[in-house]
């Protein structure tokens, strides 16, 4: 199953260069490549938003590495868990993005 978050941000110049790095160290954290790709940017308002497609596989090893860490997160519904563990691991590395889960495939 696919993951895919809508990634609004203020400043996408700078974060998305933050995310990607972030989400690389995840990666190398979960012993896994080519574990998420983003979509076109489209900018409104002074922001910019981006689709964030995270796979099957780096999903998995996400809920398996840092499963107590999930488990603790705000939100009712595992896929909430996920999304708000993911919005503060982008805090913890300086990226200034708020996520929102919009499809699951």
């Amino acid at each position: 199953m696919n993951i895919i978050f809508e990634v609004s941000t203020t400043n996408y110049d700078k974060d998305i260069e933050f995310v990607t790095n972030a989400l690389e160290d995840l990666q190398k954290l979960c012993e896994t490549e080519n574990g998420f790709k983003f979509g076109k940017p489209v900018s409104r308002f002074g922001w910019t938003f981006f689709k964030l497609w995270i796979t099957p596989n780096l999903h998995l090893k996400i809920d398996a590495e840092f499963s107590d860490m999930i488990k603790k997160a705000k939100g009712r519904k595992q896929n909430e868990k996920f999304t708000n563990f993911m919005s503060d691991f982008f805090a913890s590395k300086e990226c200034s993005v708020k996520l929102k889960i919009t499809e699951e495939d």
